[in-house]
């Protein structure tokens, strides 16, 4: 059975996709954000808790104080990406649950009272929408380069709070010179399914 994405969208989202490590000066604007995140809101999270926040670092001064915070290796890249997103998890999602999932408002109480439950949900949650959004800019014709080698901690320090932990930092452009590693290998299907 063959999928039914057109063989181009299944490039531009998989095949020919890759990370993106140079980027060219054109800017990502605000409406590609908004685009971006209005496709890929759709993707699933367990009880539609929709635990990701996103930051976008736009200003020099943030740029800066981003990328002190960053491994050697990635903070070139970063600090010449047109766009770089923080994606964290909200770990007081649960007070958006009467709102998100109406049909079962007791949820909220049911099971996300404590906190460790909260942030266990909100990072597995967070980290899927984090692989949706990258999936977004590639939709949008853009290139990520999704990075988590970074002092996490003192990223929430920096920008964020107490109640949202940081997930990762993707670097968002059109793709520049050089961008692209060479493709690593994949496992293959029967290395990685099982039957049962």
């Amino acid at each position: 059975m063959s999928l039914v994405l057109d063989p181009a969208a299944q490039d531009l989202l998989f095949r020919e996709a890759r990370t993106a490590n140079t980027f060219t000066d054109e800017p990502v604007t605000d409406e590609q954000v908004q685009a971006i995140y209005d496709l890929v809101k759709y993707g699933p999270t367990a009880f539609n808790q929709s635990p990701l926040r996103i930051t976008l670092v736009r200003s020099a001064e943030a740029r800066e104080r981003l990328v002190q915070h960053l491994s050697e290796g990635n903070r070139a890249k970063t600090a010449a990406a047109p766009l770089v997103a923080i994606l964290a998890a909200d770990n007081e999602f649960h007070e958006e649950l009467p709102q998100l999932f109406p049909h079962a408002p007791q949820v909220k109480d049911a099971f996300f009272t404590e906190r460790p439950a909260r942030e266990n949900a909100a990072g597995l949650n967070a980290a899927l929408q984090a692989a949706y959004f990258i999936i977004g800019v590639r939709a949008a014709g853009l290139a990520a380069g999704p990075m988590t080698g970074m002092d996490l901690e003192g990223v929430r320090k920096e920008f964020l709070d107490d109640d949202h932990t940081p997930l990762m930092v993707v670097n968002i452009g059109r793709p520049g010179p050089d961008a692209w590693f060479a493709r690593s290998p994949r496992l293959a299907y029967d290395e990685v399914v099982t039957t049962v």
